[in-house]
């Protein structure tokens, strides 16, 4: 089946290897296998572009998870495929080092089916609207080399994604900045004008109402006039993206930093990803309904 969920899946225990290619055996997913990081890497190498996302044993000979992990996130053919990292060890030092490797969805050991397909479907979707936002973004516009500064309003999800793939062009690697823009502007129009909570959003997206619910609240008279500003600047060796929303603003500290808590959560990792993988910085001010994010264009050929 082409739309099938291509899942590489690097283990070298034969028990594990074992029952995880049972638990693939869902029609959705096809899975390769690989013994151990210096295979997977082989694999990576040659079919980046094959996988939708990697489940990654994070202990093992020769080459080791966060090792293998490294590497992806330095090659940028690799960067933006979704890591699930899998480990016997739950502490908390273990899993934040995970996180900050670039691991923002993990699983433990032994699995629960229920828990291991939840969580390769989350990281799956992820993957596809990632791979979504970066054919917006070859559509985009490369004449925002040229442009100084620029403002523009928007309301709807599909604009957000729109403008994203747009301004993204304007950076360095807008494989990366397409990511980070469009979280914050889908978290300006979903979280902020239309006051969607995280946790409605969990248990709309657990449903699959979420998108229904967006369009719903949109139509809603106290909502038919709210827009999201956002505002373009290039200043000397620096673009800076300024968006604002007509919202109430929400707790934003609590998502700037890592919280093993919420790693088994189907959301809400999209600012960490933005801050330490979009941008050189990410900057949010007052109640939170203000957001700054940068990017250095130090280094880039004129």
């Amino acid at each position: 089946m082409a739309d099938r969920t291509r899942v590489l899946v690097v283990e070298d225990n034969e028990y594990d290897r074992a029952l995880l290619q049972v638990h693939l055996r869902e029609d959705e997913f096809a899975a390769d296998f690989a013994g151990d990081g210096m295979e997977a890497w082989a694999l990576l190498e040659q079919h980046a572009d094959r996988y939708d996302l990697v489940l990654l044993d994070r202990t093992m000979p020769r080459m080791n998870g966060l090792e293998l992990l490294g590497r992806m996130k330095r090659d940028p053919r690799c960067r933006t495929i979704p890591v699930i990292l899998q480990t016997a060890h739950v502490g908390r030092e273990e899993m934040i080092e995970g996180i900050r490797a670039g691991a923002y969805y993990y699983l433990t050991k032994p699995y629960d089916r229920d828990v291991l397909l939840t969580v390769i479907r989350t990281a799956a979707t992820d993957s596809h609207e990632i791979r979504g936002l970066q054919k917006r973004l070859r559509r985009g516009l490369n004449v925002l080399s040229l442009l100084s500064e620029a403002r523009f309003a928007i309301r709807t999800l599909d604009e957000a994604r729109d403008l994203a793939g747009v301004l993204a062009n304007a950076c360095p690697d807008p494989d990366s900045a397409v990511v980070g823009l469009t979280e914050l502007l889908v978290n300006a129009v979903e979280h902020g004008n239309l006051g969607i909570t995280y946790e409605e959003k969990s248990g709309l997206r657990n449903c699959h109402d979420w998108e229904a619910e967006v369009v719903r609240r949109l139509e809603l008279s106290e909502n038919a006039a709210k827009k999201v500003d956002v505002h373009f600047q290039r200043l000397g060796d620096q673009i800076h993206f300024h968006i604002r929303d007509e919202g109430k603003g929400f707790e934003w500290k609590r998502y700037l930093d890592i919280d093993p808590c919420r790693a088994f959560d189907t959301h809400g990792r999209g600012i960490l990803l933005a801050r330490h993988f979009s941008f050189t910085a990410l900057e949010y001010r007052g109640r939170g309904n203000e957001v700054t994010a940068t990017v250095s264009l130090a280094g880039v050929p004129a």
